[in-house]
């Protein structure tokens, strides 16, 4: 079936109960271990219903903000969703307190079960209205920047649109192009800033009925953190401040000798060369032709999958009014297919998108004859190692996307990639610092932000931006609103797929089964375990950044980044 044909259905919070019901009637009623396992399978072929259910109406509600149907099937999923882990729950603590427990830990694995203790102490009944209020809430803040309509050189644009602009050759191109950017968040971070308050406040009155100290701690069960915790990742970040900060103050001061900038300002950190950026040599028909070529040449299973994605139309690629900003990867487990959606805007950020959603996608692919939902992917820090990996293996494949500026992408890439660390962590930092201080204003978060943003990126000067001087800049991260924490999770997947690369420059076949391997265990293993048995390096070891960071620098020196 094409997407398209995928029917749309508004749930139904009494038909969805109704089936739960019945599977939970049954499985607690099982007569040995055998009728428990197989209703327990029924289970989990429900579960991947309704889920699928749910994310066509998340699929299509992002493709179009604007449209009524869909708006009103995810008004009705946020409202129908939280009600219905009330029968997640009575689940869990049936197969937990089973007296089949043995015979079900030896069908399903032991760590199915960890992952149900965790699930339990993320939810109660007394939770769904606020689980509500918080869907909510990221649906306005998705629908308020998805609204944007930024007016640049008599056009209207959304805030994806204006990504080539800010990258301009031309200084007063990007000045300007980002002066009119800053006019939206100048208009609306009161809003916007409201709108997280309120998600902070729900979310850590969520915390605290659920007996946890702060929502740091639930936010890290939520995430499916059972092998490390906040202070594993505060040793991380520390670890990134001695290694990679050095470093993103040495390729900055590189790249702004490159494009001959004396004073530079924030937004010359988009333009990587005074010739101009890379740019892909085609529309979006032509990128996604020459991705064809590349996954076909790439491996037998890369080239198959990419014709099953294009022929079922399952990839919405291009920018336009009403689509919700940014690039996602999600799963249609009744269908066994992954959907990438992504906003093209001309720049190489468009290739990235066919790389490294792709690689999210083709892991989903690779794991969908496992049977166990929580199996088939892993933890969201391990799902990036394989976007992030998939990005690199593309490398060789660059000149049909690029043409003779091939090595100006590579270089820009791999160092955008080692200097978007001291980012990510500041993301991190920061979020730590909200749901530490749930009742600081705004005011004062934005003052922490930019307070921790001086500390990881020192040189980053917004003179001229006051709304972002004053620390307005992290309104437009949106996983700081829809998904809390993740966002570190982009950094330790972006460390271990420098693995892949470095492995790659020394032996391409090899490198290339161990990423296979590492995409077929899905999430069998929690991150570190799932590390192990990669055989890759652990980010949250000391001294494993230092190892990482020495064969980078040695790859960016084979470049001559400054005649490119």
């Amino acid at each position: 079936m094409k997407f398209e044909e995928y029917p749309l259905v508004v749930p139904s919070l009494e038909e969805l109960s109704k089936e739960y019901e019945k599977l939970i009637a049954k499985l607690e009623n099982a007569k040995n271990a055998d009728e428990q396992i197989n209703t327990f399978r029924q289970v989990i072929k429900f579960d991947d219903h309704v889920e699928t259910m749910f994310t066509i109406i998340s699929i299509r509600y992002s493709l179009d903000t604007t449209n009524e149907t869909y708006a009103h099937a995810q008004d009705v999923m946020d409202e129908v969703a939280p009600q219905l882990q009330v029968y997640s729950e009575k689940i869990n603590k049936i197969m937990l307190n089973s007296p089949y427990r043995k015979e079900l830990e030896d069908a399903f694995g032991t760590y199915l079960f960890k992952q149900l203790e965790l699930a339990l102490k993320c939810f109660d009944a007394k939770i769904i209205e606020d689980l509500q209020k918080e869907n909510k809430l990221v649906s306005k803040y998705d629908k308020v920047m998805a609204g944007a309509k930024i007016k640049f050189n008599g056009q209207t644009y959304n805030l994806s649109q204006m990504g080539k602009f800010t990258t301009d050759v031309d200084r007063n191109v990007r000045k300007k192009a980002t002066k009119a950017v800053a006019k939206f968040f100048e208009k609306n971070h009161e809003e916007i800033g409201q709108i997280y308050d309120d998600l902070v406040h729900v979310r850590d009155n969520m915390a605290k009925k659920l007996g946890f100290k702060n929502f740091i701690e639930l936010g890290y069960a939520r995430l499916g953190r059972l092998d490390y915790n906040d202070k594993d990742v505060a040793n991380y970040r520390k670890q990134i401040q001695e290694v990679f900060v050095p470093i993103w103050v040495k390729l900055f001061k590189r790249q702004m000798k490159r494009i001959k900038i004396r004073s530079p300002r924030f937004y010359d950190l988009g333009l990587n060369y005074l010739t101009g950026n890379p740019r892909p040599i085609g529309d979006a028909h032509f990128l996604v032709e020459q991705a064809r070529t590349m996954y076909k040449e790439m491996s037998k299973e890369t080239g198959e999958f990419f014709d099953f994605m294009t022929e079922n139309h399952l990839m919405d690629l291009e920018a336009r009014p009403g689509k919700q900003g940014g690039g996602y990867m999600t799963y249609l487990a009744e269908y066994k297919s992954p959907f990438i959606f992504s906003n093209f805007n001309g720049t190489s950020g468009d290739v990235d998108v066919l790389t490294h959603e792709f690689g999210h996608a083709y892991q989903g692919y690779c794991s969908r004859n496992i049977k166990v939902p929580s199996y088939r992917s892993p933890t969201l820090e391990a799902c990036e190692i394989h976007s992030m990996s998939m990005e690199f293996f593309a490398w060789p494949w660059m000149d049909k996307f690029f043409g003779e500026n091939a090595d100006k992408y590579r270089y820009a890439h791999l160092a955008d990639a080692m200097m978007f660390l001291p980012y990510g962590v500041t993301v991190d930092e920061f979020q730590h610092f909200v749901y530490e201080h749930p009742n600081a204003t705004h005011t004062e978060r934005c003052a922490k932000w930019r307070e921790i943003e001086k500390k990881y990126t020192p040189l980053k000067n917004y003179k001229g931006f006051d709304v972002y001087e004053e620390g307005n800049l992290w309104l437009r991260q949106s996983h700081i609103f829809q998904t809390p924490f993740y966002y570190i999770d982009y950094t330790l997947a972006q460390v271990v797929a420098f693995q892949f690369l470095v492995e790659m420059h020394k032996n391409q076949p090899r490198a290339w089964a161990k990423y296979n391997r590492l995409c077929k265990m899905g999430g069998k293993y929690p991150f570190t375990e799932l590390l192990s048995h990669a055989h890759l390096r652990n980010p949250f070891e000391d001294g494993s950044l230092k190892k990482i960071a020495r064969p980078l620098n040695k790859i960016l020196r084979s470049f001559d980044d400054q005649n490119m």
